[in-house]
């Protein structure tokens, strides 16, 4: 068989165990798209345009009760979205569902080797370097590998396992940035105070506690940074846009030390960045120094914070969309500062929420991984299970 595994297109089946049977979508499966129009989409939703059915009666002839896998058929989740449904439901006119499974495929199986291959395919049949939209016949001419149906079934039990894992999982990191947002709320503020600790809060400008460093005093030898919102400021060759700038100009960059604070260019949604590196950013940036003694991970949550984020609008009303705070106007913000021993305490207790939150993102992310070499040995018949 002439199989590219690489991007999965089946074209014989010499390669696959001779007890599977290779078919196209359209031998063991409809594909259809929904009726609802765009005024119905849920927004941001657990399915792409999709609408669950609360009665019988509200299931017109584009609905389905049973097995179907639904994928968007434009729009950003083109071949990235795939949702496993079994139950009543209706949906957008620009999704695809696949349905009415014949007695030789179950859904769920259809479900784990197509949400795994099919972006490939409709990307090798795109004349594009991108892809927008997905035509029927992408669905319904592409070819499956199908194991005998007991063989199916212990397949899609095997990778349900690692799906329940890799959900639970899930949760539990959602459940973490959400205990998180409730300290940052509580500890930030003041709200709530850490055991052993009853000092005043003073509330100081934040002229008060940072300087406007413009630092140039360096040969230009330092590896440039940039600010991004995710991360931080990180060096340029780590942000995966490639930014073009003349090195004769690195004379009139900043130095920035691991430790600043850098206003970014995006300011205006929340982006003062704290610098993990020691490096070069550009002129238009702000670079920030303390002038009391802070702990620095107290402050990078600060300035990350949902209080700090609108108080920061209200300073920043009608500056047009990208225009960078400057520094006068972000100085003459009120922060507070606790005593000095107090921001170590409650640094201590983001580092350690950051370190479980890091640990299940890591776990989160070997689950992904031992899942999708199940998939590469099972759904090509590498390795057998018993039937």
């Amino acid at each position: 068989m002439e199989v590219e595994l690489k991007n999965i297109e089946v074209k014989s089946s010499e390669e696959f165990p001779k007890d599977w049977e290779i078919s196209e979508v359209r031998e063991f499966a409809k594909v259809q798209t929904g009726s609802k129009d765009t005024q119905e989409k849920i927004e941001g939703g657990k399915y792409p345009f999709f609408v669950r059915s609360n009665t019988i009666e509200s299931i017109n002839t584009y609905s389905y009760d049973g097995e179907a896998i639904l994928t968007a058929g434009d729009g950003v989740g083109v071949g990235k979205v795939y949702h496993y449904i079994n139950g009543k439901f209706d949906f957008h006119q620009r999704v695809y569902s696949i349905y009415g499974f014949s007695e030789k495929a179950l859904g769920i199986y259809f479900y784990h080797f197509f949400s795994q291959h099919f972006y490939k395919r409709v990307y090798r049949l795109s004349a594009k370097n991108s892809v927008d939209s997905v035509r029927m016949e992408m669905i319904s001419k592409m070819k499956i590998p199908l194991p005998p149906i007991s063989e199916q079934k212990k397949i899609s039990a095997i990778l349900s396992t690692w799906d329940q894992s890799i959900e639970k999982t899930q949760q539990l990191i959602e459940q973490l940035e959400l205990r998180k947002k409730g300290l940052m709320q509580e500890l930030l503020t003041g709200k709530k105070r850490l055991p052993g600790f009853d000092g005043e809060w003073k509330e100081l400008k934040a002229g008060k506690l940072f300087e406007n460093n413009s630092n140039k005093n360096h040969n230009g030898e330092f590896e440039v940074l940039s600010a991004t919102q995710d991360k931080g400021v990180i060096p340029r060759s780590e942000v995966g846009i490639d930014i073009k700038y003349d090195k004769s100009s690195l004379k009139s960059y900043k130095k920035v030390d691991a430790g600043d604070f850098v206003i970014s260019l995006r300011s205006f949604q929340g982006g003062i960045e704290y610098s993990s590196y020691t490096g070069l950013v550009s002129p238009a940036y702000t670079v920030l120094k303390e002038k009391l003694p802070i702990a620095k991970k107290f402050y990078l949550e600060y300035l990350k914070s949902g209080n700090f984020i609108n108080r920061l609008n209200s300073i920043i009303y009608g500056i047009r969309d990208g225009k960078q705070i400057s520094y006068k106007e972000f100085s003459s913000l009120k922060l507070w500062y606790p005593p000095f021993e107090e921001q170590k305490a409650i640094a201590s207790v983001f580092t350690e929420a950051d370190k479980e939150f890091n640990l299940q993102i890591e776990h989160l992310k070997s689950l992904k991984a031992q899942k999708k070499g199940l998939m590469q040995q099972l759904l090509t018949g590498k390795k057998r299970v018993s039937h």
